[in-house]
């Protein structure tokens, strides 16, 4: 059976293991212990590394699981991927061994200069692994990138089909989720991840794919003091004013 499983690792990234059957996938392993002991205990091997940047949040664990089982390693072209055996750049379409699933690359620059997002489909649903580029609620730093390169990144990933699952690299703070907060709290007082999204579910709340919209550009505009031109003013504005809080 096909099933994509969260594991937590550090104070709030998620690991995500792409399971079909005793096979799995894992993708942005920053840290290899709570992989190794998952499957351990599921008695799953691992078929295959995927990761969308080079942070080490989610590297980091790369060569301890390669020490344990030598398996191929997908990462972005641009970035340094520990053990990575194939480059990833945009337009790409890949099938991961062991679980047949394939997905197509979606170059995503702003957190960092190379982040990719995976979209394919797993288990008969349209799946998306956007790293730190787009969370629910939220978006990720401009560590490298430009809010005009983050501002298209985004862009890109909500012209995707509006049912498809948003796994994310982290679990956001209550903060950034407005008025999905009660519900969602609820969710992790419970200790259950708030994660995946839907591109439907982005679109509508997060205001990191609103920027363009007349009452959100007003609201950025009155924060940072002056007009805004264009839509990527605006959303640099939201990015600059989350950095704040």
């Amino acid at each position: 059976m096909a099933e994509i499983i969260p594991i937590p690792a550090f104070a709030d990234n998620y690991i995500w293991l792409l399971r079909n059957g005793d096979i799995g996938a894992i993708v942005d392993p920053g840290d290899a212990t709570p992989v190794i002991a998952f499957m351990d205990r599921a008695g799953i091997s691992p078929c295959a590394i995927l990761a969308t940047h080079h942070h080490g949040d989610h590297v980091g664990g790369i060569p301890a699981l390669l020490a344990r089982q030598n398996v191929p390693v997908f990462g972005p072209a641009r970035e340094k991927i520990p053990g990575r055996t194939q480059a990833l750049a945009g337009g790409d379409r890949f099938v991961v061994p062991g679980i047949d699933a394939a997905f197509d690359v979606i170059d995503v620059p702003g957190h960092t200069a190379g982040h990719i997002a995976l979209f394919g489909e797993f288990g008969g649903t349209p799946v998306l692994f956007c790293g730190d580029t787009l969370f629910t609620g939220g978006c990720g730093r401009l560590f490298e990138g430009t809010p005009e390169q983050m501002w298209t990144s985004l862009s890109a990933l909500a012209a995707l089909p509006p049912e498809t699952l948003v796994y994310c690299g982290h679990e956001p703070s209550s903060a950034e989720l407005g008025a999905r907060n009660r519900r969602d709290q609820a969710k992790r007082d419970r200790g259950e991840p708030t994660v995946p999204s839907t591109i439907a579910m982005e679109r509508a709340t997060n205001p990191f794919l609103r920027a363009h919209l007349p009452e959100v550009r007003a609201a950025a505009a009155a924060h940072a003091g002056h007009a805004l031109a264009d839509d990527v003013a605006s959303f640099a504005a939201l990015r600059e004013w989350k950095n704040t809080f």
